[in-house]
């Protein structure tokens, strides 16, 4: 791992923390929150005010996330919301934690200038002990506060100051008029510069969790399902139908297309097809050779090309079933009609537009795992664990490539693969909440790519 630190593969972006005011900020906001300390003097945080630093001085990586349920929070500074978020449960809590960031960004630059300010997402649950307690999350609220309370006494403050005001005698009411004055020395004049940080909420009817080996859950599309990293057995009973897991393949891809989730990489729009399936088949192509021990030489195109000849007959049908397709697209040969069975068959595709885009990319990097730069891109906790399964040349490969075409400029590497950003008003756009309608079963009526003429 230390590769991908140096690179800025691992722990990329994250806020340090050295100074001794920001460093007592922290201890007072974690002895708050957790009971516990540190005795570092420096460190660096994410999104969340999780320390990698200190969840290995205390052994423990979920000190801010007790049960893997209810995510608490540190900021000391608004710069946290372009942070990585660590050590993820649930694939939503980045995303909340950025949008009340930006919702508060005035708020919370002036408290933090003062305070650190402390909070938490608040599940329905406080624990999971067995998948159908996941089913109970429908909200996620963000509250937060001080860990002087400012927010609190501003409320309170602003309270007093209206009670003042509307009664006759207010002005007579030695004992209120005190109470005003200790907590604006606290406050400053809420009636000029206010101060508020009410709660927010947000809904959750779709996301995945790494609870019990990993789950996607979807509720808010036409026809609901779940999908298991583990056996679909494991998960006992559950309120959501049909239960699925990655070995459902054909299930899966039918219920991904009569939710019109997924598109065709050759039908997208503004994508260079022939150069994302070019690139698929290296990485392949790189995990074939290295399964076979085979010198990678610079890992160059005409590198790969050789030593693609050299597998031959042996090259995977991961491999061969993408070749067909490029084939197609640059002119040379028939369309090809792959069953949702074959390995090549999801590699073929992407999340459509709308608001779980980034959610079913990263089921589809599940059930295509030899394409690194997505499982980067959209799955790292699953990148991380593979990687430390990889041969050194394997992991040397990835890094220097992820290193040269992909932190060079993120934002465009993901918009080339994946399309535009979702807006943040998707969830509220019908159009996009409920998805095309497409005809029931058309991957197996017309292939994967759907009645494509040249």
């Amino acid at each position: 791992m230390k590769r991908l630190i140096a690179k800025g593969l691992m722990f990329g972006n994250l806020v340090e923390v050295s100074s001794p005011a920001l460093v007592e900020r922290y201890r007072r906001a974690m002895k708050h929150l957790t009971g516990k300390d540190t005795q570092l003097s420096d460190f660096h945080i994410d999104i969340s005010g999780y320390s990698p630093e200190i969840g290995d001085e205390l052994g423990d990586d979920l000190y801010l996330n007790p049960n893997g349920c209810n995510r608490q929070f540190i900021l000391l500074t608004t710069a946290q919301k372009t942070a990585p978020l660590l050590n993820i449960k649930f694939s939503t809590s980045r995303g909340i934690l950025q949008q009340f960031i930006e919702r508060n960004e005035a708020q919370l630059f002036a408290l933090t200038a003062r305070d650190a300010v402390a909070g938490e997402l608040e599940n329905t649950i406080y624990d999971a002990p067995t998948p159908a307690a996941l089913f109970d999350i429908r909200r996620v609220t963000v509250r937060a506060d001080t860990i002087g309370s400012h927010v609190r006494d501003a409320e309170k403050l602003a309270g007093l100051i209206d009670r003042f005001r509307r009664e006759p005698d207010g002005w007579r009411d030695d004992l209120l008029i005190a109470d005003m004055i200790e907590l604006a020395r606290k406050t400053g004049d809420v009636t000029r510069v206010p101060i508020a940080l009410p709660a927010m909420s947000f809904e959750q009817p779709n996301f995945w969790t790494s609870h019990f080996g990993g789950i996607y859950i979807f509720r808010d599309v036409r026809f609901p399902g779940v999908v298991s990293a583990l056996p679909k057995a494991s998960l006992g009973s559950v309120p959501v139908a049909p239960v699925m897991d990655l070995t459902d393949r054909t299930a899966i891809a039918d219920w991904l297309d009569r939710n019109g989730l997924i598109e065709p990489i050759v039908r997208a729009r503004g994508a260079d097809s022939a150069a994302i399936l070019r690139q698929k088949m290296d990485f392949i192509l790189v995990d074939a050779a290295d399964a076979l021990n085979l010198d990678l030489g610079q890992a160059t195109r005409p590198d790969l090309r050789k030593i693609a000849h050299r597998i031959g007959a042996a090259l995977p049908d991961e491999f061969k079933g993408l070749a067909a397709m490029l084939a197609w697209v640059e002119g040379a040969g028939d369309w090809p009609r792959l069953s949702a069975d074959h390995p090549a068959f999801f590699y073929a595709f992407r999340a459509a537009p709308g608001k779980d885009r980034d959610l079913v990319n990263m089921l589809l990097a599940e059930l295509a795992p030899l394409d690194v730069r997505q499982l980067y891109i959209t799955h790292k906790e699953l990148f991380y664990a593979s990687y430390r399964r990889w041969s050194d040349r394997k992991r040397q490969y990835v890094a220097d490539f992820l290193e040269r075409e992909y932190l060079v400029d993120r934002q465009g590497a993901r918009a080339a693969l994946f399309g535009a950003e979702p807006g943040m008003d998707d969830a509220a756009r019908p159009e996009m909440r409920d998805g095309p309608k497409p005809a029931p079963g058309l991957i197996r009526a017309v292939g994967p790519w759907g009645a494509v003429r040249r």
